[in-house]
């Protein structure tokens, strides 16, 4: 049984399955059809070292609705926290290592989720996705990235299957914008790293806004450059706040820290002080052609993004929330092989 640690790791098959089936479980939703013994006896450890409102709870109800049974673990909450380096004297705080700790929860569950965000002070542990690949290199079952680092495979076939229905089935050719928006504090890149490639993955013509010295990595443009190439579409990458908007079927919002986090912290937050006209604004979004306008949750209203933006009739974000339920079952039912 597979990992789902990124879904650059999965073929382009078992990508169109998973994502056919997330809609498919969105036209059972509320239905009789939508709950299934097919995952009876199951078990699932979900391991967060970050807070969730989304993935928690759409997880944990996927799990109930296949008939199999989830467990939540907040690490540091009620549970050890865990030491992640090789080779130390565990003469501090943290009481188990995480060798044990993933060790133990393998022989109890049937697959594991974890989420474990970007440390955002050690840049190569991040670029690596360190975290993550040290949990499932120690896990003898199935592991799920819930977000790591670099990834975010649960809302990215949640935001596929979104822009899939949006579009009638049918998102290639479709004009979509990934903008740079400002934010009070640094934030992981996990997200727009997903939703780049999921939209390049899919067809989609992606232009790409930050400013300049809010970049991406350079192997996550690469991949999306091979993607836009690999299914006939174009990739660009812009700097122009407003031009930006011209001419775009969807707007997708999101913050991400500069590589400033990294060395200089005060740096990175004047950079996004800096840089306060990135919001999303109705001005903005007159630009475009009606486009939607998507954003992952949790969103801060009058800076990311304007309330008359997210409270008109564009926005399709609940939309988004409410498949990030489907595609996890989804995922579960890829993981255990119960549906392919």
């Amino acid at each position: 049984m597979p990992d789902l640690l990124d879904w650059t790791d999965v073929s382009d098959a078992d990508w169109n399955a998973c994502l056919a089936r997330a809609r498919q479980h969105r036209q059972a939703h509320r239905s009789p059809s939508a709950y299934t013994d097919a995952a009876r006896g199951k078990s699932l450890g979900l391991v967060f070292y970050n807070s969730s409102l989304r993935t928690r709870t759409s997880m944990e109800l996927a799990a109930v609705q296949l008939g199999a049974h989830p467990t939540v673990i907040d690490v540091g909450h009620g549970v050890w926290g865990f030491e992640w380096e090789r080779g130390v004297v565990m003469d501090g705080g943290k009481a188990e290592h995480v060798t044990e700790a993933v060790g133990v929860l393998a022989r109890y569950y049937d697959a594991l989720g974890v989420r474990v965000f970007a440390t955002l002070t050690d840049r190569l542990a991040d670029e690596q996705d360190a975290h993550l690949k040290t949990f499932a290199a120690i896990s003898s079952v199935p592991v799920i990235n819930l977000e790591s680092a670099k990834f975010h495979p649960c809302q990215a076939l949640a935001d596929a299957a979104t822009l899939t229905d949006r579009f009638g089935g049918n998102v290639k050719g479709k004009r979509l914008l990934l903008t740079w928006a400002p934010h009070p504090k640094p934030l992981p890149q996990a997200v727009p790293n997903s939703a780049l490639l999921m939209a390049t993955r899919l067809g989609m013509d992606v232009r790409l806004a930050h400013p300049k010295g809010a970049p991406l990595g350079a192997d996550i443009v690469a991949q999306a450059e091979a993607y836009a190439q690999q299914h006939g579409a174009s990739f660009e990458i812009v700097h122009d706040v407003d031009a930006a908007y011209d001419d775009v079927d969807v707007v997708y919002a999101k913050a991400w820290a500069t590589p400033l986090v990294y060395t200089d912290y005060d740096a990175d937050e004047t950079f996004r002080q800096t840089h306060a006209n990135w919001t999303v604004t109705t001005d903005k979004m007159a630009r475009t052609n009606d486009a939607a306008f998507m954003h992952c949750l949790p969103v801060r209203r009058g800076v990311v993004v304007e309330d008359a933006v997210l409270d008109g009739p564009c926005a399709i974000h609940l939309d988004q929330a409410e498949y990030r339920l489907h595609a996890q079952k989804a995922i579960l039912e890829w993981v255990w092989g119960l549906r392919v």
